[in-house]
């Protein structure tokens, strides 16, 4: 591993907010009653919004927010489950909207032929991500009204490596063809490794997987990716160096978000020093700071993560109890 180039030195964050910019609402029965979670911010002409996720205990559902002048708005729901769907009956988590890559620029979405494309993420079973998920892709022309395009991306068909089931996903569009970058698990149950692969489409059916080998694997022991090196996404520097925020997991301590090079989107360096850690007891990410995603605004980068906070004492929902604050955290680079 190497130190952080001049070109990306920019990136790493000097502050971070000590509120929350999304929260669950702890309400029973509300899609994001016990967990905020996967933000992913964008621009559409020129307006700061978000995807986000919510977890009700039953599974993952996505919601829109926007940037107002007193904060973010309330979340709205826009791509839920679906009872008449054997993959989106119990989860439906969009992941990613193809948007403009170039690290300081507005991250405008891109229209193909008058569509927005995004990918989604879809565990089988009720319950915390349970089962082995899949990767699918839907298309909008207003955010709101989505509608599946293309095949699915399924576990079952890629190397052993990511047989456990697929997770978060980040498509792109580049050099006329869709890329994209997942994280997966080498087992279903017990204990696993989450590690990042590609594949690359013509047309959102048929995936060609780049490798049989992770692009970005697991750490050495002691490393803070020794267990999980998951949520890649990808941006490109003012130099043309790929860039790609992902968070890490190792034995015994918390998520910290972190960062690998390319030059060329296959071949994956990594960064030595994290991007983000856990904070100190009683901040908003005093048990995990990761899952990261970037956009510039004006002359700063927002990093935007999932911050996670221990509860000193359960907060009852209906019938869960939650030892945790999970929401969308927020920190900035100048």
């Amino acid at each position: 591993m190497t130190a952080p180039a001049d070109c990306i030195r920019s990136v790493y964050p000097s502050e971070r907010s000590q509120e929350l910019v999304l929260a669950p609402t702890f309400q029973p029965g509300d899609w994001r009653s016990l967990g905020v979670d996967g933000p992913n911010p964008f621009r559409l002409n020129g307006r700061l919004g978000m995807t986000l996720v919510g977890w009700d205990g039953e599974g993952y559902q996505t919601g829109l927010s926007w940037r107002e002048e007193a904060g973010w708005s309330e979340p709205q729901l826009v791509f839920g489950r679906d009872l008449g769907s054997v993959h989106r009956r119990h989860n439906a988590a969009i992941s990613s909207v193809v948007r403009d890559l170039d690290l300081y620029g507005d991250g405008e979405l891109i229209a193909v032929d008058g569509w927005y494309h995004a990918s989604y993420g879809a565990y089988p079973k009720p319950g915390y991500e349970e089962g082995s998920a899949v990767i699918g892709f839907v298309r909008t022309r207003d955010l709101v009204t989505w509608e599946e395009i293309g095949g699915l991306m399924r576990c079952d068909d890629g190397a052993a490596w990511e047989r456990g089931g697929l997770y978060k996903s980040w498509l792109i569009r580049h050099d006329e063809q869709w890329w994209l970058f997942y994280n997966a698990k080498d087992h279903e149950t017990g204990s696993w490794v989450e590690q990042i692969g590609l594949a690359v489409s013509d047309d959102l059916v048929t995936w060609h997987r780049v490798s049989d080998q992770p692009l970005v694997s697991v750490g050495a022991a002691g490393s803070f990716d020794e267990r999980f090196a998951a949520n890649p996404y990808v941006l490109r520097a003012e130099d043309g160096t790929w860039l790609m925020f992902y968070y890490g997991l190792g034995f015994g301590g918390g998520a910290v978000d972190l960062l690998a090079t390319s030059p060329d989107l296959y071949t994956w360096t990594k960064v030595d020093r994290p991007l983000l850690t856990p904070g100190q007891r009683g901040s908003v990410d005093d048990r995990h700071a990761h899952k990261p995603a970037v956009i510039a605004d004006g002359d700063r980068l927002l990093h935007f993560y999932c911050a996670v906070r221990g509860l000193e004492e359960p907060v009852t929902v209906g019938e869960y109890a939650v030892d945790e604050m999970r929401g969308i955290g927020m920190a900035w680079s100048w």
